[in-house]
């Protein structure tokens, strides 16, 4: 089989956020850029068309419009406390955590704006931690929901490469599998691989990998930008650490299946070296999407404060682990439980105002900048279209009007016959005693009326504190969660440049990585934990890097 043969300045492998920054860049650099993926055209933009459109700023003017004091210093405490760096080849990673803070708080925003990209006016308050000032958590909201979310991050991008097609400047190849990184003299000069057969496959479903031809790339400079393994079970439970406890026998997928990791051992290959490949950072607010698109597919509550969250058993999780507050906390201490499943009991009125679903599909209000719309789904009265339609179809959800039926309809769900009802009535009552007085014992209730000293909190995200058990207040609510796979924190380790650095830390000539393949920079800019917000910023900024390296070879 002769292969097809492609010439190029640039080569790109993977046509996420991150190798669509990375192309833009070498194009402004004016050099001819070739894309490759494995998927077909529909899934151009990758990963992060699917995504909220969350974005790590510090001290922006949205932050000081809610009367938020945010500064470099803050936001560097907080991720240094976060990440808690303690390898010796964490010391590129500490490079680049430094460097994105910087841009973070300095050029991230103007640069974003400069490109037509707005935001949603209220600054969004994850990953809140619980703990003392220099441990894990964000000390005040930094997450700023792109206005089109992942779509709209996209749109620049997606805008620069239409343009450089139509002018011949950039070629993009789907359904091209690299399964080979050339290697001349130890130079990288390329890529080879499979050529897939034709898929008519929509956005995000699964295809195959039947191979038709063969094709062959010749580069000055190769970007690897091909994203991590979340789709990829069997690599996820062989990446699990021991401090997070045993892998999950089942999980949901937060990402399609071609989210593989199929890249990282071809480049290894090739001289790269992965570090911290057994950081990675799943949810645990995951429910089974009622519409699915890839297998097993996934979706996260992204959680306001109020709901009582209990394990398989029905204990009540230990302080600080609310929801949105330490999301790797939560998953090491559920995975101790021997169970893959927990739940949430809420009201009705706290599912109104506290739950989003992640995920630009279950939000066409911004997806869409639909200004009627949003002020319908974040300021009127029930539920959210797309949470609606969970409430009435999710097979992780029981709507109950008193607590007896809601506890059958819990026991009545695959394996429901673990709650000890008795635990969960006392749970229920015992916390909905606290609130009958403004000072409380209970950590939780103290922490939700903190929040809504924050007028972001008050306004869209946090309800009134009430008793989950008051009849104004229902139906009750009982949500069935999951462990959801999403990001890898590690990968290929870099250099500030974007340069795959070799076991020996020499740069591999030729060869860059970008984002998630990464580890968003350095082979892993996050340590242990991420503070949100902060992996399309990581594809943003490292694909902007490695694009410009890779133009100046």
């Amino acid at each position: 089989m002769t292969a097809r043969i492609y010439d190029t300045d640039v080569l790109v492998v993977g046509w996420g956020l991150a190798g669509l920054v990375a192309t833009r860049e070498a194009l402004l650099a004016n050099k001819r850029v070739l894309v490759v993926d494995q998927e077909p055209r529909t899934n151009l933009g990758g990963q992060a068309w699917w995504s909220f459109g969350g974005l790590f700023l510090v001290d922006s003017p949205e932050q000081r419009r809610f009367g938020v004091k945010d500064s470099l210093e803050l936001a560097r405490q907080d991720w240094f406390g976060n990440a808690a760096f303690d390898r010796p080849e964490d010391a590129w990673p500490r490079r680049w955590a430094e460097e994105y803070l910087q841009f973070a708080a300095g050029e991230k925003r103007s640069w974003l704006r400069g490109l037509g990209l707005g935001f949603f006016p209220v600054v969004g308050w994850a990953e809140r931690g619980g703990y003392g000032a220099i441990g894990p958590g964000n000390s005040v909201p930094r997450f700023h929901i792109a206005w089109g979310t992942g779509p709209g991050v996209l749109a620049p991008f997606l805008r620069a490469a239409d343009d450089a097609e139509s002018d011949g400047r950039l070629v993009v190849l789907p359904r091209h599998r690299v399964t080979e990184l050339a290697v001349h003299d130890g130079v990288v000069v390329g890529a080879v691989g499979d050529v897939l057969a034709p898929s008519l496959a929509e956005r995000g479903a699964a295809t195959d990998r039947d191979a038709v031809d063969r094709f062959e790339v010749r580069a000055t400079a190769t970007i690897v930008a091909s994203g991590g393994i979340g789709g990829n079970h069997d690599l996820v439970r062989a990446m699990w650490p021991e401090r997070l406890g045993t892998a999950p026998g089942t999980m949901l997928s937060g990402v399609p299946a071609y989210v593989d990791g199929s890249m990282l051992p071809v480049a290894e290959a090739a001289g790269g070296t992965v570090i911290n490949a057994d950081r990675m950072w799943h949810y645990v607010e995951g429910i089974q999407n009622w519409s699915s698109i890839w297998p097993d597919h996934g979706i996260r509550i992204l959680p306001g404060p109020s709901s009582l969250w209990l394990d398989a058993t029905g204990r009540r999780l230990p302080v600080p682990l609310f929801p949105g507050f330490d999301t790797l906390g939560t998953l090491a201490h559920l995975r101790s439980t021997g169970h893959d499943h927990s739940w949430f009991v809420l009201s009705s009125r706290i599912v109104e105002k506290e739950f989003t679903l992640s995920g630009s599909e279950q939000n066409p209000d911004l997806t869409g900048k639909d200004v009627p719309l949003l002020v319908r789904s974040r300021l009127g009265k029930g539920a959210s279209g797309p949470v609606q339609a969970f409430l009435d179809n999710g097979a992780d959800f029981v709507v109950r009007d008193n607590l007896d039926d809601l506890l059958a309809g819990m026991r009545a769900l695959p394996g429901g016959d673990l709650l000890d009802t008795a635990r969960v009535r006392s749970e229920v009552e015992a916390r909905d005693r606290e609130i009958e007085n403004d000072f409380t014992k209970d950590a939780q209730i103290a922490m939700l009326r903190s929040a809504r000293s924050f007028r972001g909190d008050r306004l869209v995200r946090t309800a009134a504190p009430h008793r989950i058990l008051d009849p104004a207040a229902g139906p009750l609510i009982a949500v069935k969660l999951h462990v959801l796979t999403r990001k890898s924190l590690g990968g290929l380790q870099t250099d500030l440049q974007g340069r795959v650095l070799g076991l020996g830390g020499e740069p591999v000539p030729g060869l860059f990585a970008a984002g998630e393949a990464s580890g968003f920079g350095g082979g892993g800019m996050h340590g242990y934990r991420a503070l949100e917000g902060t992996f399309l910023g990581g594809c943003l900024f490292s694909g902007r890097v490695a694009g410009r390296a890779a133009a100046a070879v």
